[in-house]
């Protein structure tokens, strides 16, 4: 039954993280509350699966045409760089720590995706514009996917929608192509620390990875493939801050 439970989780996030984002809430939750590992080998050990999940989109979008990284391999190395140092961190300071900017974060990203909507569903272009403080700005959300994962996606989609002037469904395919770069370093570098548990990290990540590959085929084929990834992130992001209230009140 932990097994089925992963397998089904996992697959939900994968889709989710693929159109959207903050899957990993799904998946943390299942490794804290279902497997019982430490907050900092769940973090570790959920590494696998989006990076399982990562790479079976890319090559899906690949395939499809959809993926054009052209300029913007220059958001690759901040990213990277930025998760280098936030890994670093999530080593050795508590996630708790962390989360009070996760919460702001999604209340501020709600606001984002609601206000002038139109910016979320324009046509392809494969045009990316690069302007001086996106430097920063991609590093500043590698420290936060270095040090946490969870909601990183929602915060990509926002840098390569409104900053570099992607479509939705061309920032889903870089995001998950930027994602599993660093994720390779991150997880190796979680492994060396000896917090990773690769038996419940392979489960897990056997449906992430059927996730990742029904939502990038279901972005490529689907005419208003951009209008349902739009709706998919204004609900995980609306569910995000529905769960930070929650906790407020109690």
């Amino acid at each position: 039954m932990e097994y089925l439970i992963a397998i089904l989780g996992g697959l939900l996030a994968g889709i989710i993280n693929t159109l959207a984002g903050s899957g990993s809430a799904i998946t943390m939750s299942i490794l804290a509350l279902v497997f019982h590992l430490p907050e900092n080998v769940a973090n570790g050990t959920n590494r696998i699966g989006v990076l399982l999940q990562c790479s079976v989109a890319a090559l899906t979008f690949k395939k499809a045409g959809r993926l054009n990284l052209g300029a913007s391999w220059k958001l690759v190395l901040p990213t990277v760089l930025g998760a280098l140092i936030g890994v670093w961190a999530a080593i050795v300071i508590s996630n708790e720590q962390f989360k009070v900017v996760f919460e702001v974060m999604m209340v501020a990203m709600l606001a984002v995706v609601l206000i002038k909507p139109k910016r979320w569903l324009k046509e392809s272009t494969f045009a990316g514009e690069f302007k001086w403080y996106m430097f920063p700005l991609f590093i500043a959300i590698g420290f936060y996917g270095g040090f946490i994962q969870m909601g990183v996606g929602v915060l990509l989609l926002a840098g390569l929608v409104l900053g570099a002037k992607y479509s939705l469904i061309e920032s889903n395919a870089i995001k998950v192509v930027i994602v599993g770069i660093y994720t390779v370093i991150v997880l190796a570098i979680f492994e060396w620390k000896g917090l990773v548990d690769w038996k419940i990290g392979s489960i897990l990540a056997i449906g992430q990875g059927f996730g990742g590959w029904i939502a990038s085929r279901f972005a490529t084929q689907h005419p208003k493939a951009n209008i349902w990834a739009h709706r998919l992130l204004v609900v995980v992001i609306l569910w995000a801050v529905i769960q930070i209230g929650a906790g407020y009140i109690r």
